[in-house]
């Protein structure tokens, strides 16, 4: 999962890693989580931006709502945050990107990060990293927050040079952890729901599937069938999950839950202090209060969700060792 604190760092590092235009040039923020799959010195990677972790532009609730969505795009889990900076422009403001993500992922989502360091200038092999080393203090103090991890890569994202360096640093780094993608118990509410909404469209794809195989039975013989057949049943099986991933049980009900929940706890509340006024203040101050509560009911219940994961135990992690992420390995021929 790449993060990006401002401007358009993660989507030239997202650019750079897929070895495409992903992101145009102009691109400085999106307003909801995107995946994207490609290769990374020749590994099969998922990379997923998130919004701005600093946006100011989107409602609180939208922002629960959207960091709720990247879970379900990385499910079990990613194996690293890849959190970027430009390297001429690191503002003291940013010192709290690592606060923040606790905040958003869990308390342990550090050891799973690393940060990348975007420039423009000419530099290669060694004095990259003498830069990353001598440059000030601020920026030192924040690599040193994500256990001292890094790696610095060109603006120009056609430049990838260095991308086997990158690669194996990230796999140094999850191998230290044994291996295993980063989850939390909101991770695992996620997988759940993705598995479950894959299962029900699955079940609402079945006669049209059965109906495309008979059609496919009529135009083609022997190994030619069974091509299209496997080509097509993995066609729609990346459509249904591409769709779960987007809109699933835990998104469509977790928030609507907060809302009327604290639509119904204000409404009441107001009710009660309007009655000091009469059946007229009991009206309007329900009205408000409802919609008070409303707001505050469904921030509130994305906020329980990630304490969980701020307590949550390092010993939970354990159980996704056997949960090695698809795109982590390596392809089959």
């Amino acid at each position: 999962m790449v993060v990006g604190s401002s401007g358009h760092s993660q989507f030239l590092l997202t650019n750079h890693i897929l070895g495409r235009k992903a992101f145009a040039k102009n691109v400085t923020s999106i307003s909801g989580s995107i995946k994207n799959t490609g290769e990374l010195a020749g590994r099969r990677v998922a990379v997923i931006n998130a919004p701005n972790i600093y946006d100011k532009d989107i409602s609180q609730v939208k922002r629960k709502m959207e960091l709720r969505r990247s879970k379900c795009l990385c499910i079990p889990g990613p194996h690293a945050f890849l959190v970027t900076f430009d390297m001429e422009k690191i503002s003291i403001n940013e010192m709290r990107t690592p606060k923040l993500m606790k905040e958003r992922f869990g308390r342990h989502c550090l050891r799973h990060c690393m940060v990348l360091l975007a420039y423009d200038r000419n530099l290669e092999g060694a004095a990259l990293e003498d830069r990353g080393q001598e440059t000030d203090w601020a920026l030192r103090e924040l690599i040193e927050q994500y256990g001292g991890r890094f790696h610095i890569i060109s603006k120009n994202w056609r430049d990838r040079s260095r991308d086997r360096e990158l690669l194996q640093k990230i796999e140094r780094m999850v191998a230290s952890l044994g291996g295993v993608c980063f989850s939390s118990r909101t991770f695992q509410r996620a997988e759940d729901c993705v598995k479950k909404e894959v299962k029900r469209l699955k079940k609402q794809r079945t006669g049209k599937m059965e109906k495309a195989w008979t059609e496919m039975e009529k135009q083609y013989i022997a190994e030619d069938l069974y091509q299209q057949k496997d080509a097509y049943t993995a066609n729609v099986g990346a459509e249904i999950r591409a769709k779960a991933e987007m809109d699933n049980g835990w998104l469509r009900t977790s928030l609507a839950r907060g809302l009327g929940t604290g639509f119904v706890v204000g409404a009441v509340m107001g009710a009660l202090f309007g009655s000091i006024e009469g059946p007229g203040g009991m009206v309007l101050y329900g009205i408000i209060g409802g919609a008070v509560g409303g707001s505050a009911g469904g921030t509130a219940q994305v906020a329980i969700e990630h304490m969980e994961d701020r307590v949550a135990p390092l010993s939970r992690l354990n159980f996704n060792s056997i949960f090695i992420n698809r795109f982590f390995s390596t392809p089959r021929p």
